[in-house]
């Protein structure tokens, strides 16, 4: 091989070397800034980083959650709306880029869960029923998924907690949703718990579910062991005031 030749190859081979290294540093600084945790800062390097390499997997999730985790604390409804959107399109990259990705359909099912609160009729119907098409589909392709599992049990809680005209009005108008339950909602955050013991958010949807099914002692358990599990993101203080806030109502 000629030296030109070997000169060529180094420097077209150099510039991916480089672009590998700053994709890498950018995001494991966002990883960095998450477990602080400072989710806005992480978020400024996860979307860095998803500039860098636009069909990244990982880059594209964290981009998604994080916007959606921030904006579910953001006290002003437009731009909270406006996170909850831009959570949807990172999204929508990610399926559209990897369909058989259970991070995929999960970033999927949370966003859309975002952007059904600020939704009324038909149209939030259509997005529920698609919450729970893109959570089952995510357990099909990888079954210890904890994040789909959790998405799950909230389905079944939210629909279940759906009164008896609400359910009357969405099966006249837009022809009902799935079957669901307390204790199928139960049986998926007990799921979740078992593949990530970590997760407190769960912990408290657990405890409200299975106050709902009657199951007080069960409730009360749950929620004392949640106060004891460490924080890993910055909603579980959050999570663990209304731990204590619930404990106070049941004793």
């Amino acid at each position: 091989m000629n030296r030109f030749l070997i000169c060529f190859i180094l420097i077209s081979l150099f510039p991916l070397k480089i672009f590998a290294q700053d994709f890498n540093s950018v995001f494991e600084e966002g990883l960095r800034l998450e477990r602080l945790p400072d989710e806005k800062k992480a978020l400024v390097m996860f979307v860095e980083a998803q500039k860098i390499n636009p069909k990244n997997l990982p880059a594209l999730y964290k981009c998604s959650e994080m916007y959606s985790r921030i904006g579910a604390r953001e006290s002003n409804h437009k731009i909270r709306d406006q996170y909850f959107q831009s959570a949807l399109a990172y999204a929508k990259l990610a399926y559209k880029f990897f369909p058989e990705k259970d991070d995929a359909c999960v970033s999927m099912s949370i966003a859309l869960g975002r952007i059904a609160l600020i939704k009324t009729g038909k149209e939030k119907v259509s997005m529920v029923k698609e919450i729970k098409t893109y959570a089952d589909h995510a357990l099909i392709i990888n079954p210890k998924n904890f994040k789909a599992w959790h998405i799950i049990g909230k389905w079944n809680y939210e629909v279940s907690s759906l009164n008896f005209f609400e359910r009357s009005a969405i099966k006249l108008f837009y022809g009902g949703l799935p079957e669901s339950s307390y204790a199928a909602a139960i049986n998926a955050y007990e799921k979740a718990k078992s593949i990530n013991p970590y997760f407190c958010l769960n912990y408290l949807e657990l405890a409200k579910a299975y106050y709902k099914n009657d199951n007080e002692p069960m409730a009360k358990s749950t929620l004392k062991y949640l106060l004891t599990v460490s924080n890993y993101t910055e909603d579980d203080a959050i999570v663990k005031k209304q731990a204590e806030a619930m404990l106070k109502t049941l004793n």
